[in-house]
């Protein structure tokens, strides 16, 4: 079969590589979209600590069953799936606890084992998550919908928080949509324009452009009447970002943190103490969050499609890293159709 392989940093081929055996207790299944997402980009770029090369990148995607066995979950050959792509070990002190996302030795698709960039790959049937009709290209997004919803989740969001998120990539719009469709308001800060222009196509209640250090302490006065957000959520992962949201929040009010950090912090953590905060990280996501949103997109009709920006084939896949590594400040979500 054929396989996109990131090579070394800055280098993409279409390898030949085994057809995959598959035990009893998995699924072949063929992928029919999947979406380049920040950490396949950081693999690229050879800044992902967690990566060997080469590598078959890939976590994102929809696919259709090519073979499987009997089974208790009654998938049948033919079915449009997903899957959850974080493998726990099972048996570390999180994994008892059922904190299975939070795997003390978690390994996620196309960083710490082979992705799911290829013409085939073998799954185990416990991971496939049944699409319920919804399209193949719809369906690759769930995966970034869950890291948003579970940030959202952890945070509490309800109907009528004031909400904030901050960065207007693909996780922080998704995230935005995710506090939306729990009744919130929410609005969106970037230092793109183009990001907030493109995120207000999801119904927010508005945008923060964070062009100065004065700008979010201002947009905070006129939205909040000084008070502060309920929630305001990381999706960066800068300093200067997790800053913007301690700022951001009200007095007794909620920080999810779902940006991946990348630089260590000097930070006047007085601010935690003073506003008594409640900071929540928020890693990966569970099953349950793949079922719920796959039932939220189809029950409210979330137009999720409109995060894609960019559709390569995938025999362009090494034209696509290249070209998203060099305009990921206007590409939102990259998808390959293999």
């Amino acid at each position: 079969m054929k396989a996109i392989t990131i090579v070394k940093p800055g280098q993409v081929e279409i390898r030949d590589l085994p057809k995959p055996q598959f035990k009893a207790d998995e699924a072949l299944i063929r992928p029919l979209f999947g979406g380049i997402c920040g950490s396949d980009l950081n693999s690229f770029r050879g800044t992902n600590a967690y990566m060997e090369y080469p590598r078959v990148p890939g976590h994102e995607f929809s696919a259709e069953i090519v073979e499987i066995g009997a089974n208790s979950r009654g998938f049948k050959a033919g079915d449009i799936v997903t899957a959850n792509p974080y493998f726990n070990c099972g048996h570390c002190y999180s994994c008892q606890r059922g904190l299975v996302n939070a795997c003390m030795s978690n390994q996620t698709m196309g960083v710490q084992r082979e992705g799911g960039f290829a013409e085939f790959v073998a799954m185990p049937v416990s991971r496939l998550i049944d699409g319920k009709g919804l399209p193949p290209k719809t369906l690759a997004l769930i995966e970034p919908f869950c890291i948003g919803y579970h940030g959202i989740q952890r945070a509490g969001v309800k109907a009528g928080d004031k909400v904030l998120v901050v960065g207007a990539g693909t996780i922080g719009v998704l995230a935005a949509i995710a506090a939306k469709s729990r009744g919130a308001q929410v609005w969106i800060c970037d230092v793109a324009p183009k990001k907030l222009e493109y995120a207000m196509r999801f119904g927010l209640d508005g945008t923060v452009l964070n062009d100065s250090p004065e700008a979010l302490g201002k947009a905070v006065k006129d939205i909040t009447g000084s008070n502060g957000f309920d929630v305001s959520v990381e999706c960066v992962g800068l300093p200067s970002t997790l800053q913007n949201c301690l700022d951001a929040a009200c007095f007794g009010g909620r920080v999810a943190v779902i940006g991946v950090g990348k630089h260590n912090i000097d930070l006047d953590f007085t601010i935690i103490q003073k506003k008594e905060l409640n900071i929540f990280g928020s890693r990966n996501a569970l099953t349950r969050d793949f079922e719920e949103l796959i039932d939220t997109v189809k029950s409210q009709g979330l137009r999720l499609d409109d995060v894609i920006t960019n559709v390569y084939p995938f025999d362009k896949a090494s034209q696509a890293f290249s070209d998203f590594d060099k305009n990921a400040g206007s590409m939102l979500k990259v998808m390959i159709e293999f």
